[in-house]
């Protein structure tokens, strides 16, 4: 496998996972939540990933989640479970569940918490390219991980058999053009910034961004589709909506300012009269402050009413 072997650009969301405020899988949320989504025009899905809240999903739930999104969508968009987990044969499991349920590919980061070096990492992705059959993208993910993969490990990473996509969401930009340029042409490579650089990115021939949450909703997809059309203004005007909300919300390492990026992504579907619902602990609701940033961001953008 390689770049060619699969067909995901553009703007592919991490979504989140609905709970019911007690902390139960809502399922009926999340058809309604996908069924947006796709009306949206989103270019394919990612569950189960950081804004997924896998780390708090067990093996039963995973299952209802896969399920749920592989009865809803497979065969109409790109599908990509977040199958990270601290053992490769834990992240097997995973992809298997995956297979099963109608998805295109799993997204997969370094383990988590033990800070592995460059040398286990490889072995890692090594194992989980032996045990799985689903094409695999790198999830390159340091806030998560403490970890901020350099090029030379993810060119060895690159050349693994399932290997097909990075998504580079580093805050590192110069590392991020480095790594998009040794290896566009190997694996498709995920986290163009969407303003001015994103365009001239995408015109090299930059795959898309793997985002999160997707609350401004068929404008993250058209920002894409316009650079394809060519309209470069549509494009930016996009770009720049996109990027007030960054900066109201999130830090430069994409970690929330006022809240986790979980809590303040489905604060602002909640806002939007979609189907948001609660985090599940150990996350927590945004306090009210945090509520009326979101609220007054998405005002200023005219996605709500004053």
């Amino acid at each position: 496998m390689d770049r060619h072997s699969v067909q995901w650009r553009g703007y592919i969301p991490a979504i989140t996972t609905p709970f019911t405020g007690d902390g139960a899988l809502d399922l009926d949320a999340l058809d309604r939540l996908l069924g947006w989504l796709h009306r949206e025009g989103m270019h394919g899905i990612i569950i189960g990933g950081t804004q997924g809240e896998w780390f708090t999903i067990n093996q039963a739930e995973r299952k209802q989640l896969m399920q749920a999104v592989g009865r809803k969508l497979s065969g109409k968009i790109p599908l990509i479970a977040g199958c990270s987990g601290y053992t490769s044969q834990e992240v097997a499991a995973h992809a298997r569940l995956a297979a099963d349920h109608g998805f295109n590919g799993i997204l997969v980061t370094p383990p988590p918490y033990m800070v592995p070096t460059d040398r286990e990492i490889l072995a890692f992705y090594r194992e989980v390219n032996d045990l799985v059959s689903l094409p695999i993208c790198v999830y390159n993910w340091p806030p998560g991980t403490n970890v901020d993969m350099p090029l030379g490990l993810l060119q060895q990473i690159a050349e693994l058999s399932n290997v097909v996509a990075i998504k580079n969401s580093t805050a590192d930009l110069r590392h991020f053009v480095d790594v998009f340029f040794a290896l566009k042409d190997k694996v498709r490579v995920f986290g163009v910034p969407m303003n001015d650089l994103g365009i001239l990115l995408v015109q090299q021939g930059a795959d898309g961004t793997m985002g999160a949450g997707a609350v401004l909703g068929r404008e993250l997809p058209d920002y894409f589709n316009a650079i394809w059309d060519n309209d470069i203004p549509r494009a930016r005007k996009l770009g720049d909506r996109n990027e007030v909300l960054m900066r109201a919300w999130f830090n430069t390492d994409y970690t929330g300012r006022f809240g986790s990026a979980q809590a303040i992504f489905k604060a602002a579907l909640n806002e939007l009269g979609l189907p948001g619902g609660y985090p599940r602990r150990p996350l927590l609701p945004l306090e009210p402050e945090g509520v009326r940033v979101v609220r007054e961001t998405l005002i200023q953008l005219g996605k709500v009413s004053a």
